[in-house]
C-alpha cells in the first residue's frame, strides 16, 4: 500500500450497519469518520430484504461521509454466518527469479496455487489464510520476502461461503451505489484487532455476541481452525425485557442500554426507572434488580450455548481462554457471569481508537486492521466531488459490474 491511504469497512449486522473510515499513514492506522444506522432488512445475521438493507447502508455510508468530507466509492464487506466453511489446502511454486530471491510475485503466484481446490458449485472462496509457508522443506516461515529458495509452499486455510448468501451481500452494496473492494471473513477482522499473538498460538475463542447472532470463532497455531454461528443473541434480551415488563421492543432496547445488568449481584435496587406498559396509559415503576432478573437467565443461556458448540467442534478440552466481543458484552455484569458460566479466564476485547472504543465496533475496525497487513487494493474514498462534477460523472459510461469482476476473480478457481 502507499505511504497514504484511505480504507473504509462496512459492517452489517442485524441491529446497526456501520462504515468506518480509517487512514492509514505509514503503517499507522487512524480512524477518522464513523457512520452509523439502524439496520433494517436484517434478521439473524442473514439479509431478508435487500431494498431496506440498501437504505440501512446508504445511512450509514452517508453519516461517515459528512464527518470528514469524503466521498465514499469502494468499500471493504464483512460477511459471517453458518453457511462460512474452512478447509486446508497446499500451493508449491519454483521460484521465478534468477538469484533465487523471494519476491512479492512468487508470493502472489504461491496463494493463487493454494486457491486451486475443489469447490462445490454452490459455493465460492471469500478469503485465503496463510498459515505457514515453507522453503525447501524449512518450515514455520510467516513472511518469506527476501529469503533464497528452489522451491516455496504455503499452508492455509480456504474460506468458503455460499454464493447465495455473497451475492445478495454484493447486490445490496452494489444497489448502494459502492464497488467491493473485498470481502472479509468477520472472525478474521475481529481476531486480528482483538487476539494478541499468543492467544492466536495456545488455542482461544473469540465469541462475537451480536444482536441477532452469536459468531465463534477458534484460533489455534495462529490461524483460525473452526467456526460457528448460533441464532442467538442481544435481541433474545430485548425481547424478554418486553414480554417481561409487557413494553414495547423499543422502549424495551432503550431500557436495556441505560440499565441493563446481566448479573443480579451486581445490580442495584435503587436504580429505579418507570415503563409505559402496553395496553395502558399508566407508567408502572421497576428496579435494576427487577431487570437483571429477567436477563440473567437469557445471558446464562446464550453463554452455555457457546460453551455447548466449543465442545461439538471438538475443541472443549483445547482452549485455555475466551475473548468476547459485539455490542451484547456492553451490559454491565457481562464479564463476572461469563467467567462463571464458560470457567474458564475470560476478557472483553476492545478497539483502542478514539470514537471507537465500543466492542460493536470491534468488527469493523478489525477489518481496517486487517486489509491494511495482508490486502493491497485501490484507495477506497475519493475527495468530495462538486455537484456539477457529480452531475457529469453520472453521464459518463460505467464500469464494469461487480458481478463481472466477482465472476472475472472467480474463474481461475472453476
Amino acid at each position: 500500500m502507499s505511504s497514504n491511504d484511505i480504507i473504509v469497512s462496512l459492517d452489517i449486522g442485524t441491529s446497526k450497519v456501520r462504515a468506518i473510515i480509517g487512514e492509514v499513514t505509514n503503517g499507522v492506522i487512524n480512524i477518522i469518520g464513523v457512520g452509523s444506522a439502524d439496520s433494517e432488512g436484517i434478521r439473524k445475521g442473514a439479509i431478508v430484504d435487500i431494498d431496506q438493507t440498501v437504505a440501512s447502508i446508504r445511512n450509514a455510508v452517508d453519516h461517515a461521509e459528512r464527518m470528514v468530507d469524503i466521498q465514499i466509492s469502494d468499500v471493504y464487506v464483512g460477511i459471517q454466518g453458518n453457511h462460512i466453511g474452512l478447509q486446508t489446502n497446499h500451493g508449491v511454486v519454483a521460484i521465478s527469479n534468477e538469484d533465487r530471491e523471494i519476491g512479492e510475485e512468487d508470493i502472489e503466484r504461491v496463494l493463487q496455487a493454494a486457491k486451486v481446490v475443489a469447490v462445490p458449485p454452490d459455493r465460492e472462496i471469500i478469503n485465503l489464510v496463510p498459515k505457514q509457508y515453507l522453503v525447501d522443506g524449512l518450515e514455520g516461515i510467516s513472511d518469506p520476502r527476501g529469503m533464497i529458495g528452489v522451491r516455496l509452499e504455503v499452508e492455509a486455510t480456504v474460506v468458503t461461503g455460499a454464493k447465495t448468501a455473497i451475492h445478495n451481500l454484493v447486490r445490496c452494496v452494489e444497489k448502494a451505489n459502492l464497488r467491493i473492494a473485498g470481502i472479509i471473513l468477520m472472525s478474521l477482522a475481529s481476531g486480528q484487532m482483538s487476539l494478541t499473538k499468543d492467544e492466536k498460538m495456545m488455542g482461544t475463542v473469540l465469541a462475537d455476541i451480536g444482536a441477532g447472532s452469536s459468531t465463534i470463532a477458534i484460533f489455534e497455531q495462529g490461524s483460525i481452525v473452526a467456526t460457528s454461528t448460533l441464532p442467538v443473541g442481544g435481541e433474545y434480551v430485548t425481547s424478554d425485557i418486553s414480554y417481561g415488563l409487557r413494553t414495547q421492543t423499543e422502549q424495551a432496547e432503550k431500557i436495556k442500554q441505560k440499565y441493563g445488568c446481566a448479573l443480579v449481584d451486581d445490580a442495584a435496587d435503587d436504580q429505579r426507572f418507570k415503563v409505559m406498559r402496553m395496553g395502558s396509559n399508566v407508567e408502572k415503576e421497576f428496579s435494576q434488580v427487577d431487570l437483571a432478573n429477567i436477563i440473567e437467565p437469557r445471558m446464562q443461556e446464550i453463554f452455555h450455548l457457546i460453551r455447548q458448540e466449543v465442545r461439538r467442534m471438538g475443541y472443549g478440552e483445547k482452549v485455555n481462554g475466551y475473548v468476547l466481543t459485539g455490542g451484547t458484552v456492553t451490559m454491565a455484569g457481562t464479564l463476572p457471569l461469563a467467567q462463571h458460566e464458560l470457567e474458564a479466564s475470560i476478557r472483553i476485547a476492545v478497539p483502542d481508537y478514539i470514537g471507537v472504543r465500543d466492542p460493536a465496533f470491534t468488527s469493523g475496525v478489525g477489518m481496517i486492521q486487517y486489509v491494511s497487513k495482508y490486502m493491497r487494493g485501490r484507495p477506497a474514498a475519493a475527495p468530495k466531488k462538486s455537484a456539477s462534477k457529480k452531475a457529469s460523472a453520472a453521464n459518463t459510461p460505467s464500469k464494469p459490474g461487480i458481478f463481472e469482476r466477482l465472476k472475472n476473480m472467480f474463474s481461475e478457481f472453476i
